[in-house]
């Protein structure tokens, strides 16, 4: 039997016995399970070469290694990419958002395991990135092909993509709560019953999947000790403007970064550049190599000095500011190497640098406070670490519910709801006030092609501009004359519109209208004499194809009053777009997305 065959008969069978509701259910479930299978691959994936490389082959070149093992990582990446993959693997999470809002939810066949081989690569030979955003981006990749196979419409492939979301988090943390708040926040999912039991069924049969292979083995391992004291209110809230400033830097660093990367052009000198940088800095900040989760740990485990024994400066680890310099230190050279492990071809996430950079500066915050001797009982250094997480987590991300119901789930408890909610909610606050665009959103953002919880404005993002370009007009030359403009244009058109283009019939120079003429259009004797170029107008606005997203085509309809706009492609006249077909698609696409 042929597969098509064999597929025909699946989906009507499906039809006959299984409603589209409960198919979705099902079909949530399976992309929780895979989300959690994905995680499970590329965490051990990525300690199986981790440990490989820390083993005896390496042990009496251990800390030389630190320098070589990153190019050697991004050397392996590239070959991957090249000979394996042949496609380029980009960001996780950026790429899963440009696939909902642009690519109407569909993802190549080689997203569900390009990360798989590349990020364990790059974060076990040392890339400064994390696991998270590449397991969401594979758990999306094979809820989006799922979804193609099966035939379903766009707003549900949209759906499982969020519910691989949830999952992937869910696994990775053992936060179910958390990860369906990430999919709502991050994805700009809507929040309805019909979203809701879906985004349970994957997070909750992702985590089953995470006990499964990993039992009670969780990623932050922390038993809440001490409790919220009111008093300290004032320093939740200084702490949240910290979060802000430091969100600020790492969204500038990682964006100039990024754009630095952008100017080369050969993939090579991307690598050698990132590598030997990167190189150089895990080489004398050791705990800047991979995710950084042991380095939050100790931390949390109120054990600073391990984190930072194999400082190369060999400074004394009993003076309480020595390890505040070191630990500020991580905060402002963490944020570099991520950015170099991404230029130079790395795969990876930001999920973990948040994390690692917020408690550093959470735990930094604390020491400050406490070593100046502000308050007569000391803060709580744990209770601030993981604080510090959510405030950069709700700045860099720009996620603060999920950055708060995060850290609640990984404590164990609530009882740090309210000081979570201040920090995170001044963090958010500041930052997305100076940069409206999170680090995961701002290219999209840019460009007007990232949707959000604003309808109109989701809705404008999935419209597709080929869809209401019009080519039924005839076009005119400047240099033509009025007897042309009516035996071979007026006669054969039943628009009232016409473009004008140069000499060449390339670029346009202006539009006729027919009122234009309809005074002389009949008097032969001036057939000869007139030309297009006496009569023309200059058009009210122009439509730039590919350069112009549909808000700003909106735009230049509402601030022109026009009915119809020419559009151009690089100065060339390719057709019109009428706001009556604009509407009608506007409406249609409406009623789709809000089903």
């Amino acid at each position: 039997m042929s597969n098509k065959k064999l597929l025909k008969r699946i989906l009507v069978w499906r039809a006959k016995y299984i409603t589209n509701r409960q198919f979705i259910y099902i079909l949530s479930v399976i992309v929780g399970i895979t989300s959690g299978i994905g995680a499970v691959l590329l965490k051990n994936a990525t300690h199986f070469i981790q440990h490989a490389l820390e083993g005896k082959l390496v042990a009496n070149y251990h800390h030389a290694f630190y320098f070589l093992s990153p190019i050697l990582g991004f050397f392996l990446v590239y070959l991957c990419v090249k000979y394996i993959i042949r496609n380029k693997v980009s960001h996780g999470i950026p790429s899963t958002l440009y696939a909902i809002a642009k690519r109407k939810g569909f993802m190549k066949r080689y997203q569900m395991f390009g990360s798989l081989i590349t990020a364990p690569i790059t974060v076990g030979f040392g890339g400064s990135v994390g696991l998270e955003g590449p397991t969401v981006a594979t758990g999306a990749a094979i809820s989006s092909n799922l979804s193609r196979f099966f035939h379903l419409d766009q707003t549900t492939r949209n759906l499982l993509i969020s519910c691989a979301a949830a999952g992937a988090l869910s696994s990775i943390f053992k936060a179910p709560i958390a990860a369906i708040v990430f999919a709502i926040e991050v994805f700009s999912l809507d929040l309805t019953i019909a979203s809701m039991l879906p985004l349970l069924l994957a997070s909750l049969s992702a985590i089953i999947t995470s006990y499964f292979f990993f039992g009670d083995d969780v990623l932050l391992p922390f038993t809440l000790e001490d409790k919220f004291i009111i008093s300290d209110v004032p320093f939740y809230m200084a702490l949240g403007v910290v979060s802000a400033l430091v969100s600020m830097y790492y969204t500038e660093i990682y964006d100039r970064i990024q754009q630095l990367f952008d100017k080369i052009e050969s993939p090579l000198k991307k690598l050698i550049i990132g590598g030997l940088s990167i190189g150089v800095l895990v080489y004398f900040i050791p705990p800047l190599y991979g995710e950084g989760f042991d380095v939050i740990n100790h931390l949390m485990a109120g054990h600073p000095e391990k984190a930072l024994s194999t400082n190369f400066l060999h400074l004394d680890l009993e003076n309480v500011w020595v390890i505040i310099a070191l630990l500020g230190g991580l905060v402002f050279f963490k944020v570099i190497a991520g950015s170099l492990t991404f230029g130079a071809g790395g795969v990876g996430g930001i999920f973990a640098p948040t994390l690692f950079m917020g408690s550093i500066m959470g735990n930094c915050f604390a020491k400050i406070i406490n070593a100046t001797g502000l308050v007569s009982s000391p803060v709580s250094e744990s209770n601030f670490t993981l604080i510090g997480m959510a405030g950069l987590m709700a700045g860099v991300l720009h996620a603060p519910l999920t950055a708060i119901f995060l850290i609640a789930e990984v404590t164990g408890g609530y009882e740090l709801f309210v000081p979570l909610m201040i920090t995170a909610t001044l963090s958010f606050g500041i930052t997305k006030y100076f940069y409206p665009h999170s680090v995961y959103t701002m290219e999209l953002g840019r460009k007007g092609e990232l949707l959000t919880h604003d309808k109109d404005h989701a809705v404008l993002t999935l419209m597709d501009i080929d869809t209401v370009i019009e080519t039924n007009f005839i076009p005119l030359k400047q240099n033509m004359t009025l007897g042309d403009v009516v035996h071979s244009a007026i006669v054969k058109s039943n628009r009232n519109i016409f473009p004008v283009l140069d000499k060449k019939g390339r670029a346009l120079k202006g539009i006729l209208l027919l009122d234009d003429i309809r005074d002389v259009m009949f008097k032969q004797e001036l057939y000869k004499t007139l030309k297009v170029e006496n009569f023309m107008q200059s058009v009210p606005e122009v439509i730039e194809y590919e350069k112009d997203n549909m808000q700003a085509v909106m735009d230049k309809f509402q601030l022109s009053g026009a009915w119809n706009l020419p559009i151009v492609k690089e100065g060339k006249y390719i057709g019109f777009v009428s706001k009556s077909k604009l509407l009608t698609a506007y409406r249609k696409k409406l009623i789709d997305f809000t089903k």
